[in-house]
């Protein structure tokens, strides 16, 4: 199959709620990760290595800074056809509403996605949000040589995970028989179990896993997106098109079986990080075969100062002194104090440095500068970008408090956070 006939379309998603205050200020793509990547990066990365590299990204909330990055990291050379653009929701005949769902963001932006000038005879969908690394050009052989209309990547999982995710039973030529979004009763999991020989006879080892999940990812034939759209009812893949198409049209399986993560919620997103820190992380950011791309900064490497630094990632641009850092992302132009001790948490960094000039003028109004202050104790946390965070402050969630909104943080899942831009005043204790 040659690349040049199937164009990718990366769903930006809506307010992302359950990864507020992350997203109170970026579009959920944009949220950075792994210290010096951008969620949006991953499937971007896996189209480029894929081969395909006509991409847009659909978005309609705090889009700005995603366009930025965007724009200064995806730039092809003036001989090449290919694109990563951004498709920001704006009223136009097509209907002057937000979008509804995911389906009525592609059915938003038709004219763009199945311009007739592309020619493309399939359409892939991705979600932004999600932590993998596929060659999706196995998935697009697995549709063509089934003859499906619609082909979804699946994923073996556990029961426990069952009731988020939406569980697919396919029959043994990988046709896709049924499907039920976020299934809560005991008769629906049983219809939905997947015998061991589905997983065998692809080369997967079930290990407890009985049911199949769907990733979020479809290819469909261009005239069968074409059709599905004009359906006026049809507002999201997950709950309409995918149930419906089942009933009707030929809907294959593709079975995936690497590491794959929803980066959906606070707890996924810090959970994600934390174990890139692992002597041997499930999720490989050092593979030279299929590097994740991201923004070229220039930065100077990561300097530290008479500190014990165990499990942790430093991205660059950093400086520590004499500091106790163990299981911690340490983001880009992070600047942590002497003194300090950071335990288990996700420090995004900066966007700038500060000059000589502001820090001093800074000091002298005690507001505390952009980084992490002298003695400070912080575990379990997530510090958002260009955060000031005041000598001697503890935010170790003391209390085992669930959710809380503060004054200048948050607390979801347990998890504390200082949102983007946020200052915490010397000596606060949470």
């Amino acid at each position: 199959m040659s690349n040049g006939n199937v164009i990718a379309v990366i769903l930006g998603g809506g307010r992302g709620t359950r990864l507020f205050p992350l997203t109170r200020d970026r579009a959920k793509p944009s949220v950075p990760i792994a210290g010096k990547f951008r969620l949006v990066d991953i499937p971007i990365s896996n189209c480029l290595h894929s081969g395909l590299d006509k991409i847009y990204v659909l978005t309609q909330f705090n889009s700005v800074s995603l366009n930025r990055h965007i724009a200064q990291t995806y730039r092809f050379d003036t001989y090449r056809r290919g694109f990563v653009q951004i498709l920001a929701a704006q009223q136009t005949l097509m209907g002057e509403e937000w979008y509804q769902g995911t389906a009525d963001a592609i059915k938003h932006n038709e004219p763009y996605i199945l311009n007739p000038r592309f020619q493309d005879d399939h359409v892939l969908i991705l979600a932004g949000d999600h932590l993998y690394r596929m060659d999706y050009q196995k998935m697009l052989a697995v549709h063509t040589e089934s003859g499906a209309d619609i082909t979804v990547s699946v994923i073996p999982v556990e029961k426990e995970v069952t009731s988020g995710l939406g569980i697919l039973q396919a029959d043994a030529t990988g046709r896709i028989v049924d499907f039920v979004e976020k299934p809560q009763t005991e008769e629906e999991l049983q219809r939905l179990r997947v015998e061991p020989e589905v997983f065998s006879s692809r080369g997967i080892e079930p290990h407890g896993r009985e049911y199949i999940a769907s990733m979020g990812i479809y290819i469909f034939n261009r005239s069968v997106l074409q059709e599905v759209l004009q359906d006026e009812s049809n507002m999201d893949f997950g709950k309409d098109i995918i149930p419906k198409s089942i009933q009707t049209r030929p809907v294959s399986a593709y079975f995936f079986d690497g590491y794959w993560e929803d980066i959906g919620t606070i707890r996924s997103f810090y959970s994600a990080n934390i174990a890139l820190t692992d002597t041997a992380p499930a999720f490989n950011f050092y593979d030279e075969q299929a590097p994740i791309y991201t923004n070229r900064r220039h930065l100077p490497s990561t300097k530290v100062n008479s500190s014990s630094v165990r499990s942790s990632i430093l991205a660059e641009g950093s400086i520590i002194d004499d500091s106790e850092i163990d299981r911690t992302i340490v983001g880009i132009r992070s600047i942590i104090s002497n003194g300090s001790r950071i335990y288990q948490s996700v420090l995004m960094g900066a966007d700038y440095y500060v000059s000589d000039e502001l820090r001093t003028e800074s000091e002298k109004s005690d507001i505390p500068n952009i980084g992490i202050g002298r003695n400070c104790l912080i575990q379990n946390a997530i510090i958002d970008k260009n955060a000031r965070i005041g000598d001697n402050s503890v935010l170790v969630n003391r209390e085992g408090v669930d959710n809380h909104d503060g004054e200048n943080y948050y607390i979801r899942d347990g998890i504390v956070i200082v949102p983007k831009d946020a200052t915490i005043l010397p000596e606060t204790v949470v």
